[in-house]
Formats: structure tokens, C-alpha cells, sequence
């Protein structure tokens, strides 16, 4: 790899289990050899165990699906979970991370996701990590009479050593959540996932099992993941991305979340893209065992039920109002 910057060498790590995430993994990889198909590095697909913290769980890709997602050139890598698992599912990034290559530049990406562009193009300097700007002031939540913003983003980068003034973005006034360094871990790189994964890790657990002072009043689950995450990736010497990433939650990538949100929410390309991808008749064959895909994507309802809603105000209303008005309509598919 000539530098710190590649377009198209990254491990790509995702993970995927029975259920939704094995579905959503057709849909992701498939849009990444529809839309990007010059991607010439590794896909990775972590699948947890059922033991250790998924003990007696269903959680293996089910044949036909694992068929399919060797197809499209994924290697599916069999993971024990041992600290989060079924008590916390998002923990499972945390611990894939173990499954990479050590001192290999590598991509995570959520399932719920769409490439909708060559995402081999992007120019990812994995020396300086980053992740998704896509979040809204989730985490934390301060209490009345403090601590606030400061104080308690301050205390996690002091209890693991990490330098916290040159995280802050000075052009956000101060006690607003932005000036803080915060990413949705819908996405995140890095340089050597070994390390990355054992800061990530092991100040997790710390933070879950330990929570000091100033975390008091905070609810770590489900936002202990991204709680964590600017502090690991500050600490590598990572912080925002650049305008070079641009296309991640952009042209590149659609992190939808959940199916009927893709048709709620988001743009004409990122719908044409998906029912494109998944249009071959190998891919339908075993996709359209999955509810949400085979009412939302091949028998259209996602067009002529759900995306209707939301025709004059695609964007601005805050994503519970959204949910509720699929639900109260029969159409939350998930």
C-alpha cells in the first residue's frame, strides 16, 4: 500500500446473524457489486457463535443466505462474543474487530446499510480514523444542575488519557453537543483494527462495569458504543472527517436503519439503487424469505404504501414521528 491513503484495499467488516442482519447483508453487499464493482478488498462477514453471551440464541446465517453471501465473494468468519452478546447486540462491532487482520487498514459498516457508489473511489486516510457524522445529540443527556457537556466528555477522555481540548470543534458555541467530538458507529475506519479493537473494548467494559462519577445519571445502554468511539478514535490520532468523505451518508452510502425508513426518508437514487441490486432472480429467491423485503421492495408496498406518507416532508420531522406514522399504518416492517 503505497502511503496512508488507499481507494479500494480495506478489510470490509460487517456483522450478521439469523434474523434481520443476515437479510440486510444480502442488501448491503449486493449494492456494493451493483454500485461499486471495482471494490477489490476483502469483505469479512463476522457471524457470532451461539454460546458464550449469545449462549442459546439462534444466531447462525441460515443456509441459503450464507450461500448466497459467499456468491457475492464475502468470507463468513465464525466469532465468540464474551462480554456484550444478547444483553448488547451493538457490542458485537466492538468485539468482531478481533476477527481482522492486525495492521490492515479496514471499513465497518453497519448492515443496514447501502453503497450507492464507487466506495472504492473514496480516499480514507486510515491513519487518521473516523466515523459517521450522521447522529443527532442522543448521548449524553445532561442533567439539570450538571454536569454538562463538557464535564462529562471531559471525564472519559481523562480517565483513559486521551488529550480532550483538541477534540472540540471551537466553532460551536460552548455546552452545545456539537463542539464535542460524537459520531453515529453506523460507520468507522481505521489503520490497525487490533489495536482500535482493544481500546474500544476494553474502555467499553470499563465505562459499562465502572461507571465513574460524572456518568451517574447517564443511560449507557444503547448508546455505550458511540459513547466510547470519538474517544479511541481521538486517541489514534483520528477525529471529523474530512471533505474527501463526503460521499459516506452521501453519494456513497445510505445508512437507512430500518427498511420502511429507506422509503420514508431518503433520496429516489438510494431506493432505485437498492430494488436494483436486488432485482436478480438468485438474490429474490432467497431475500423475499424476509417480510420486510418481500412487501417493502418486490411487491412495491414501500412505494405505494409508505414513501406516499411522507410525499410533502421527506427530511424534517424527527424520526419517532416518522416510525409512528408507518406504524399507525400497518407498514413498520422489520
Amino acid at each position: 500500500m503505497a502511503g496512508s491513503r488507499t481507494s479500494a484495499k480495506p478489510n470490509l467488516l460487517i456483522v450478521a446473524q439469523a434474523g434481520r442482519l443476515e437479510y440486510e447483508a444480502i442488501i448491503l453487499l449486493a449494492s456494493l457489486r451493483h454500485a461499486a464493482p471495482d471494490w477489490s478488498g476483502r469483505v469479512i462477514v463476522a457471524e457470532p457463535l451461539p454460546e458464550g453471551t449469545w449462549q442459546g440464541r439462534s444466531t447462525q446465517i441460515s443456509d441459503p443466505v450464507r450461500g448466497l453471501l459467499t456468491d457475492f465473494g464475502a468470507e463468513i468468519l465464525p466469532f465468540t462474543a464474551r462480554h456484550f452478546g444478547a444483553s448488547y447486540p451493538q457490542g458485537n462491532k466492538i468485539e468482531a474487530l478481533a476477527l481482522l487482520p492486525a495492521n490492515e487498514p479496514f471499513l465497518f459498516l453497519d448492515t443496514d446499510t447501502l453503497v450507492t457508489g464507487p466506495l472504492d473511489k473514496l480516499r480514507f486516510n486510515f491513519k487518521k480514523p473516523s466515523a459517521s457524522m450522521a447522529r443527532t445529540n442522543t448521548w449524553p443527556q445532561p442533567p439539570l444542575y450538571g454536569p454538562g457537556y463538557e464535564q462529562i466528555w471531559r471525564s472519559i477522555y481523562d480517565r483513559f488519557g486521551v488529550p480532550f481540548d483538541d477534540s472540540i470543534d471551537p466553532a460551536q458555541p460552548k455546552e452545545h453537543w456539537e463542539r464535542f467530538l460524537y459520531f453515529n458507529a453506523g460507520w468507522f475506519f481505521g489503520a490497525d483494527p487490533a489495536e482500535f479493537g482493544r481500546r474500544y473494548l476494553e474502555w467499553a467494559l470499563a465505562l459499562r462495569d465502572d461507571p465513574h462519577d460524572e456518568l451517574a445519571c447517564q443511560a449507557m445502554d444503547p448508546w455505550l458504543d458511540q459513547a466510547v468511539l470519538p474517544v479511541v478514535i481521538h486517541s489514534l490520532g483520528g477525529g471529523r472527517p474530512g471533505k474527501a468523505l463526503s460521499g459516506m451518508d452521501g453519494d456513497t452510502t445510505c445508512h437507512y436503519r430500518k427498511l420502511p425508513l429507506l422509503y420514508a426518508q431518503h433520496a429516489e437514487r438510494a431506493i432505485g439503487i437498492c430494488e436494483e441490486a436486488v432485482a436478480p432472480k438468485h438474490i429474490k429467491r432467497v431475500l423475499k424469505e424476509w417480510e420486510p423485503a418481500r412487501k417493502l421492495i418486490y411487491q412495491q408496498k414501500g412505494r405505494t404504501k409508505v414513501r406516499p406518507i411522507f410525499a410533502e416532508d421527506r427530511v424534517q420531522r424527527p424520526e419517532r414521528a416518522i416510525r409512528n406514522q408507518i406504524k399507525s399504518r400497518g407498514w413498520w416492517l422489520v
